[in-house]
Parts: structure tokens; C-alpha cells; sequence
């Protein structure tokens, strides 16, 4: 199917656009009423997940509601983790948890790596609905964590400031730690190959935690998971994001795939510095920005994309838009962008 706008995947290839494309990590969430409605009917995060015609209906809810130039998938990185055996609750207001961890070489026994496909099949309907409903308008994007994300979650079992189980880990027993992280591997590689099969335009890896980790330890225990998928997925265009690994930004770099994102503590033009010419940049306006007036928003907006320059960008916030943000100034941020004009 042609798509109607694919101004994010010449984007990410490095073409010429007429203007710089728009999307943003979370916009399928907490921040549209429209979103929270249909979560309230279906009762629960985790009732919503598995629930592929309301996870098609909040996926588009951005695509209609603020134009962006790409849905992407509403779905969760914790996936993975509960089709390799290990369930998690999502509690309001608390976030993941898991009852059980992998601590051991015992625990890792009882996970596996088979049936990957058919336990996430309705992640799978719902892109199939996705692409239907989206008819061709705007690319869909598809996800998974990255693989030292996950580990952090099936390690220490919920979220952390310091996630001191998992780098623990790493120290104590470095061989349990490579054989869960290759596990891993091989199931988000077995994931995002199907998402792409059943119709995802391009794909990105989510590395949440990689600031918990220094460059030796990052370098070791997270960059060649992401090689490994990033080496494995080569037919569509790929962004990694790794927040708070700034340290490493020229070894992301190196990895094969189109996009690096940013998060709002890089400054764009040392991160192309760093980076070179050969990759595309996303992102990466501070969401708190957006808790400022219209006018700020906007100033604020343009300083970022003349810093970033008309080519081989894609515009974003430098993380998840945070929920409460009003979305009019959501709105201002997107419309900012797409009316821009580069100076020739």
C-alpha cells in the first residue's frame, strides 16, 4: 500500500522533505481524554493491551486528533518479559510489577524462548487492525524495549532509581547476566520481525534505563544486544534510543540502523558533531516545555529545529510527553513544527 505521507521514512533514509516530520513517544496515552475514556471501558491498562480493536482505537487517536506523521503501535515493552513466562501487574499510579524475578541460573531455567509469536498474537491483530483503519495515511511505527531495559524489569521486578539488582548482576555473575540478556535477544528479535511482517513501517528500540549503567558497563551489558537486533533487522528503517547514554552516542552511532534519538539533554549540534552526517537525529524538546505558555512553546520549538537544520531529523520531545500536559500545548508544539519553514 502507498502511504499517503511518508515524510518519516524518507526522513530516517536521509531524503530531502518538504518540512521536518513530527511525532511523539507517548502520544498514544495519558495525556487525551480520548485516550482515558477508552481505557476507563476497558477497565484496566493490561485489559486495554489485550484488547486489539481498542488498542487500534487509541493508536489512531494522535494520527486524527494532532496530525502527527506516524502512529505508533499502543502496546507495552513489557510484552516480552510475560510471553518468556514472567507476568507482570500494572498498578495505577505505581507502575510494573513482577512476582517473580531472575535472580538465579534456576530462575532463568523456568523462562523460555518459544511460542514468542503466538503468545503475542493479539499485539499482532491489533497492528493488522492498525494498518487497515490507518488506510495507508501515516506510517506505523513498532516498538520493543531494548534488551538491558528488560533485564532491569526481570531483575529487580519493578521500577527503580537505581536499579541496583540488575547492575548487581552484572558484577557478581556477569554469565547469568549475558545468558538472560542474549534470551532476551532472541525474543524481541523473534517480535519485531513479525510486527514488521504484519505490516510496521519502521521500528524503535526503547533503551529506558540505559543512564542507570557508566560506558564500560553500558558497552558491555547493552550495545551488543542492540547490534544484535539492529544487525538482524535489516528491512525497514530503525531508530535506537538510549536515554541518558550520552556517553556512548558515537558508539550508537556505529550500529546499523537509520536514527539515533536524543534525549533533552544533548545539545543537537554536539550530538551531530558526534554523531556525523551519516545518521538521522530525533527529537528531542525538553517535555517540560510544554508545561509553558503558547508563546514559549513555540520560541522554544523553532530554537530546536534550527539547531537540528532542514535535513535528516525527525522532530520529538526528548522523552515520553508526561500526562499531565495540556493538550493544546501538545497541539502547539506539533503545529509549530509543521508549519516551520528552514531558512534556505
Amino acid at each position: 500500500m502507498n502511504l499517503q505521507n511518508d515524510l518519516i521514512l524518507r526522513a530516517a533514509r536521509g531524503e530531502r522533505t518538504e518540512r521536518t516530520p513530527v511525532w511523539v513517544m507517548r502520544q498514544a496515552g495519558r495525556v487525551l481524554k480520548e485516550y482515558r475514556d477508552v481505557r476507563a471501558k476497558a477497565g484496566s491498562f493490561k485489559n486495554l493491551l489485550f484488547n486489539p480493536e481498542l488498542s487500534c482505537e487509541v493508536t489512531i487517536q494522535p494520527v486524527d486528533i494532532y496530525g502527527v506523521d506516524a502512529a505508533i503501535l499502543f502496546s507495552d515493552i513489557l510484552v516480552i518479559p510475560e510471553a518468556m513466562g514472567l507476568e507482570y501487574k500494572m498498578d495505577e499510579g505505581k507502575g510494573p510489577s513482577f512476582e517473580q524475578t531472575i535472580r538465579s541460573k534456576a530462575d532463568l531455567a523456568k523462562i523460555t524462548t518459544e511460542a514468542v509469536e503466538e503468545k503475542l498474537e493479539y499485539v499482532f491483530q491489533t497492528i493488522r487492525l492498525i494498518k487497515k483503519d490507518l488506510n495507508g495515511r501515516v506510517p506505523l511505527i513498532g516498538f520493543a524495549g531494548a534488551p538491558w531495559t528488560i533485564f532491569c524489569y526481570m531483575t529487580e521486578g519493578k521500577g527503580s532509581k537505581t536499579f541496583s539488582v540488575p547492575r548487581a548482576m552484572i558484577m557478581r555473575d556477569p554469565e547469568l547476566a549475558h545468558a538472560l540478556l542474549s534470551a532476551i535477544t532472541d525474543a524481541t528479535i523473534v517480535y519485531l520481525k513479525k510486527q514488521i511482517e504484519e505490516g510496521c513501517d519502521m521500528i524503535q528500540l526503547f533503551d529506558s534505563w540505559a543512564g542507570v549503567l557508566n560506558k564500560e558497563s553500558y558497552n558491555t551489558f547493552a550495545l551488543p544486544y542492540m547490534k544484535r537486533i539492529c544487525d538482524e533487522i535489516q528491512s525497514v528503517p530503525k531508530t535506537v534510543f538510549a536515554l541518558g547514554a550520552y556517553y556512548s552516542l558515537a558508539d550508537l552511532a556505529q550500529l546499523s540502523c537509520n536514527t539515533v534519538g536524543l534525549d533533552w539533554h544533548m545539545d543537537p549540534i554536539w550530538a551531530r558533531s558526534v554523531v556525523g552526517n551519516s545518521k538521522t537525529l530525533q527529537g528531542n524538546l525538553d517535555p517540560a516545555v510544554l508545561y509553558g505558555d503558547f508563546e514559549t512553546i513555540r520560541t522554544k520549538t523553532k530554537e530546536m529545529l534550527s539547531k537540528f537544520g532542514a535535513t535528516k531529523h525527525i522532530a520529538n520531545l526528548g522523552h515520553g510527553v508526561y500526562p499531565d500536559i495540556a493538550p493544546d500545548k501538545l497541539k502547539c508544539f506539533i503545529d509549530t513544527i509543521k508549519e516551520y519553514q528552514h531558512a534556505q
